[in-house]
């Protein structure tokens, strides 16, 4: 089960809502918005697009709990949240719609890596890596690639009995391939025994984009763990010795 919502919206927007809709769960679907909630899926021209079509997820209107302004800075609440689509509120997320009129997540707008050619969001790659029966958690950063443009970057938790192996990184990579494409491919696959979190439960991809790349990992105060870091930081840096190249390479 998915559900979506953000620090901004003060509460869940997209859900399953037991005794209200009569329709199955789709594993992996937020379902429908709750009573209230206006969303839609649009291109980047505003256009709402018809059922399977990846775009961009708007609400069309007002709603319990909105943000009301960015604090000492009103300038930047009307241009990251209300310039993009006048009249909606943009939310920075990629999503479909299915068919059956279903929500489903795909990862932040400044999330979707294009690879090859071809853009593909985090959320799916994460997706995808932690439906191996191996994988309890998953996230997904890129560095930069002089032919793909972007190289997938994986960062995975096992489960408890599982233990890490060269083959079982061969493993997973090949479920990817076989689950979205050969463009899904990870460069590189790191096991970890947390991630990088804020307190607020997200994924700080930030640090893991900037680990992979050899660089700092920046602002760490909202931090749940800073030991996470310090794994992440430990497993990168023990491949690249495996691998026979210099950390600084």
């Amino acid at each position: 089960m998915d559900t979506w919502w953000q620090t901004e919206t003060g509460g869940t927007m997209l859900s399953p809502t037991p005794g209200i809709e009569s329709m199955p769960l789709k594993p992996g679907s937020a379902a429908f918005p709750l009573p209230g909630i206006d969303a839609a899926v649009v291109d980047p021209e505003g256009k709402e697009l018809p059922p399977n079509q990846t775009g961009l997820l708007i609400i069309r209107k007002p709603w319990p709990g909105m943000l009301l302004d960015i604090y000492g800075d009103p300038q930047r609440y009307k241009d990251s949240y209300w310039s993009r689509f006048p009249g909606s509120y943009y939310t920075g997320d990629f999503a479909m719609r299915d068919e059956d009129g279903y929500f489903w997540l795909l990862g932040r707008a400044d999330e979707v890596l294009k690879v090859a050619g071809h853009r593909i969001g985090t959320a799916e790659l994460e997706d995808a890596a932690i439906s191996h029966p191996a994988v309890t958690e998953a996230a997904v950063a890129s560095k930069p690639d002089e032919i793909k443009g972007d190289a997938i970057v994986l960062f995975v938790t096992l489960k408890h009995d599982v233990t890490p192996s060269p083959e079982l990184k061969k493993e997973i990579s090949k479920h990817l391939r076989t689950l979205i494409g050969p463009i899904a491919t990870p460069e590189e696959v790191y096991f970890v025994d947390s991630l990088p979190k804020t307190r607020s439960g997200k994924i700080m991809r930030r640090v893991l984009k900037a680990v992979a790349m050899g660089q700092s990992p920046g602002d760490l105060t909202t931090l749940e763990d800073e030991a996470s870091v310090d794994e992440v930081i430990k497993a990168f840096e023990t491949m690249k010795k495996a691998s026979g190249k210099d950390k600084n390479e």
